[in-house]
């Protein structure tokens, strides 16, 4: 069955809000962060809406940021793979091609001992992202093209920025196959780009290049001196949420890693001023009567997980929970509110572990949770889930999927 045959065009809005690395573990008298946050509005919403777990992408599997989005958006993360450096890229505002190759950096400080160069810092202290501006224009004026391949730098946050390399033709699958060049602990060497294969060794050969180049340039800055380079994409072929499920869609979020996978999927990008929930909430309700799907994403409490800072990611989820009341003030036909993957505190990192869901609409059972919570989560109407299937029931409380057969 084609879930589009399926698809009952309508006016209802649907919201989903993802809080970034949402679930934990234990971190403090056996209890997670959402159990020790003070949420009473999510309380009294979860009394009344269906509850239940999801599986980002398998029993086991621990999910980067791209894959959790992937399935929460309804697209199976095995089957649809997504390279970093395409979302970075399209976070940032550049338009990919099919014959680029993206990919994600770092600024980074190192020292130099005779011919080696060792990392200090992989982020560069995490230098200002005014910072990061004028550094990346600095490179950018010095290097526009290597061989013939046209080269596009945009900055990102603090120290991250994204790097394009333009061919002339479209290349073949597969040229995308390098290693990254961060060695990903401090002490050890940047490694050196190569490819797997004879097209991505061409492409190697550019990013050699770029860096020996782009190295040069900044070699004098104080903390940003040197570059790291992750995730070498192409970009993918993805359907739009507006060929899959009949959507108008549209991604409020702050973080360009974010906004460049809901562009993948067809959503438009809504640009605003700041970075709080406060901002996003404004955005939201200025482009309201606009769009039919509205992916609202909030990042900060995966980060504090990531910095096994549970009091930071707690005061996040509270901070939510006081904002929670002007989200529901739109209105919204279906509400889902859930994380892309856990990160829980104790493990400074995104984990395995099925991610709390809420789903809110006036068609659920309810009454079966008491907080929005792991634990009671686990007691609710949707059970354990796969991610993947998450979009197919809002649609359906959307009242946007017709009867299937007779």
């Amino acid at each position: 069955m084609e879930l589009k045959e399926l698809i009952n065009r309508n006016s209802s809005k649907i919201l989903l809000i993802v809080l970034d690395g949402l679930g934990g573990l234990p971190v403090k008298e056996g209890k997670t962060e959402l159990e020790l946050a003070k949420t009473p509005n999510l309380d009294e919403l979860v009394k009344r809406s269906a509850t239940g777990l999801h599986i980002p992408v398998d029993y086991g599997i621990t999910p980067g940021s791209g894959p959790g989005h992937l399935g929460i958006f309804g697209y199976d993360p095995q089957k649809y793979k997504i390279g970093r450096g395409i979302l970075e890229a399209l976070g940032l505002g550049i338009e990919v091609q099919d014959t680029d190759i993206a990919v994600r950096g770092n600024y980074a400080t190192v020292k130099r001992e005779g011919n080696k160069v060792i990392v200090v810092d992989r982020r560069a202290g995490r230098i200002p992202t005014e910072e990061n501006r004028r550094i990346t224009a600095k490179i950018q004026e010095a290097i526009k093209e290597i061989d013939g391949v046209k080269v596009i730098i945009r900055p990102g946050m603090e120290h991250r920025f994204a790097v394009v390399f333009r061919f002339p033709e479209k290349l073949p699958p597969g040229s995308d196959a390098i290693n990254d060049t961060d060695p990903q602990q401090v002490g050890k060497e940047p490694l050196e780009p190569r490819g797997e294969n004879p097209n991505a060794e061409r492409v190697a050969q550019i990013v050699r290049k770029f860096i020996q180049k782009a190295t040069e340039v900044i070699k004098d800055e104080p903390k940003a001196n040197y570059i790291l380079l992750r995730g070498f994409a192409q970009k993918p072929h993805i359907p739009t949420m507006e060929e899959r499920f009949g959507l108008k869609a549209c991604c409020i979020a702050v973080y360009p890693m974010y906004k460049g996978l809901a562009s993948l999927v067809g959503m438009d990008l809504i640009e605003f001023e700041g970075n709080t929930i406060k901002d996003e909430i404004e955005a939201l309700k200025k482009v309201w009567n606009e769009y039919d799907y509205f992916f609202v994403h909030i990042k900060k409490t995966d980060s504090y997980g990531e910095d096994g800072n549970y009091e930071g990611k707690i005061s996040v989820i509270e901070e939510f929970d006081k904002h929670l009341p002007e989200f529901l003030e739109l209105k919204p036909d279906v509400l889902a509110i859930t994380g892309d993957h856990s990160t829980p505190s104790v493990l400074k990192g995104h984990s395995w572990h099925p991610v709390p869901l809420l789903i809110h609409s006036p068609y659920v059972l309810g009454g079966t949770s008491e907080r929005f919570t792991e634990r009671e989560c686990l007691k609710g109407e949707l059970g354990i889930l796969p991610a993947v299937k998450i979009t197919q029931l809002l649609l359906a409380n959307a009242l946007r999927l017709k009867k299937y057969g007779a």
